[in-house]
């Protein structure tokens, strides 16, 4: 069994950990608090990795439906609720999980709902309009922009910096003029692609001519050297948000996916670092996934594993796919759909749906774990106030989101989400650091990067419950793009059509959503006559 100091130094990276060690000094810190380990359900999720034969379903229960949506996260979500607005009534929305919304998952105390994964969306631009009309369905957007109470509240984001708390993101405190110099360089670079409106939302309208594909080929750690950019403090906001959106070191990421970070969601003039406004809720986007999901009702059946998607002719010639399930209890159900869409991660489809020969290369999956500190009473800290965003420059973590700070609420009880990335250039090594954790050592892991910027944390924290994501989200590693031909895996597969944030590379909301819009639409037209359309 390895020591409390190993497996800090397994989560925290051994430079970070002894930092932490030394500072600490020889009396031990207290214990973590109490709380519970969670995450999906891996045991059934794992079952696929010994698939049933068919015949296993020849005596199963047989059901009917028009469109089986497999998947009931935000892609899937997206595909039932567009359907539905469309008309269309004979569908089901299929998850594994007690409940839906994938990574966009939340969770709900006495006190306030808080996010479990994805917790803001960046305002889209007006063109994309079907995702206002759903913004518009819930009262938080119009054309016109976010609605005040769903937009973040000011102060929206701090950074602790050298003991004391600063505004924004980049840390000026101390900046040296070459620091100020390269921060201003990177922003007329960023303006310059801003500017170019070649990298718009989502993905799909973005331009993808062979020079901007060109920078899929290069690291963004490369594409920042190449411009001259070596600022440790730049450099750490630039591996900030490559960290956030992907889970990702500079090293690993592709200098196009990190160029569209900052310049699909910038703003043009000499502001364009600050990006488009953001939403969110106090669950994060779990507020969005709960619309989707209420939208369709009971037509979203949870606690249902899809063990194999395949297409087989019917007497009449006509198409139609299998869909066999399997409960947690190991019941047995057949589906018959007209059409299928599979709203699944990768490497999950290509179990799932062996004949369609979907390749896996290329797709890999980062880890996170994220803490939900439940706290009675704010702890004490110096600088800047509390802020929505509260990141610690240096650390290997994000920080940590406050679940309250959206209704106003800066003072008393509260809820912090923390999030930790696993940046390993070996995705799956970061699983099994991720998995070889208990939760006395992630919730250990958590106070002591914690405690830096709150010394009286411990008497203030009454619970620490840990959510492990061990395929978080989609990486775009460099050459993800392949010359922009993984676009193309998007096409329909017969009467398989297929859907998720990952056929992007980038795992956001708007790239879920217009996935599943998209694989909604080719399925309404499909199964209607040229005359009715």
């Amino acid at each position: 069994m390895s020591t409390r100091r190993e497996m800090l130094r397994l989560l925290l990276g051994a430079p970070f950990a002894a930092e932490l060690l030394a500072c600490e000094g020889a009396a031990p810190p207290p214990g973590p608090p109490e709380g519970a380990l969670l995450g999906p359900d891996v045991a059934l999720g794992h079952r696929l990795r010994e698939p049933l034969p068919r015949q296993a379903w020849d005596d199963a229960p047989t059901r009917r439906v028009g469109v089986a949506i497999v998947g009931g996260g935000p892609a899937g979500l997206s595909a039932g609720w567009r359907l539905a607005r469309r008309g269309e009534r004979d569908l089901v929305v299929l998850d594994l999980e007690p409940a839906p919304g994938g990574t966009s998952r939340s969770g709900r105390s006495p006190l306030t709902a808080y996010p479990w994964g994805a917790h803001y969306l960046p305002l889209p631009p007006p063109s994309f309009g079907d995702l206002y009309e759903l913004l518009g369905e819930m009262g938080a957007a119009d054309e016109e922009g976010g609605r005040e109470e769903i937009l973040v509240r000011e102060p929206q984001e701090r950074v602790f910096y050298r003991g004391y708390w600063y505004p924004g993101l980049y840390p000026y405190a101390g900046a040296s003029a070459e620091d100020l110099d390269e921060l201003a360089r990177f922003e007329r670079l960023v303006a310059r692609y801003v500017d170019g409106g070649a990298f718009d939302v989502p993905l799909a309208r973005s331009v993808l001519d062979p020079a901007l594909l060109a920078l899929d080929e290069e690291s963004a750690a490369a594409f920042l050297d190449r411009h001259g950019l070596r600022s440790p403090r730049l450099r750490w906001l630039a591996e900030y948000a490559t960290r956030d959106d992907y889970g990702l070191s500079l090293q690993e990421t592709s200098a196009w996916a990190f160029v569209y970070y900052w310049a699909s969601r910038g703003r043009r003039g000499d502001d364009a670092l600050e990006g488009a406004p953001f939403l969110t809720w106090p669950e994060g986007n779990g507020a969005l996934v709960a619309h989707l999901a209420g939208a369709l009702g009971e037509r979203v059946e949870t606690g249902k594993l899809a063990a194999h998607v395949y297409e087989e002719p019917r007497d009449d010639g006509s198409a139609g796919v299998h869909v066999l399930l399997l409960d947690a209890a190991g019941q047995r159900e057949r589906l018959l759909a007209d059409r299928a869409i599979l709203a699944l991660p990768r490497f999950v489809a290509a179990r799932v749906a062996p004949e369609l020969q979907l390749t896996r290369e290329g797709f890999e999956y980062g880890a996170w774990a994220v803490a939900a500190l439940h706290l009675d009473e704010r702890p004490a800290e110096r600088g800047f106030p509390p802020a929505w965003d509260n990141v610690l420059y240096g650390s290997p973590s994000l920080g940590y989101v406050t679940a309250t700070h959206q209704r106003g609420r800066d003072h008393g009880p509260t809820v912090w989400s923390w999030y930790l990335p696993f940046v390993d250039a070996d995705a799956d090594a970061g699983r099994r650091r991720l998995f070889a954790a208990e939760h006395r050592d992630l919730a250990d892991a958590c106070m002591r990067d914690l405690r830096r910027a709150h010394p009286d944390l411990d008497a203030r924290v009454r619970q620490l419950d840990i959510w492990r994501w061990g395929h978080g989200m989609v990486q775009p590693r460099v050459g993800f793009l392949r010359g922009g031909a993984r676009l193309d895996e998007a096409a329909p597969r017969g009467a398989i059509h297929l859907a998720h944030t990952d056929l992007s590379g980038l795992a956001l909301f708007v790239e879920s959503f217009a996935h599943g819009v998209r694989a909604a639409d080719e399925v309404w037209l499909a199964r209607r006559p040229l005359a009715a359309r």
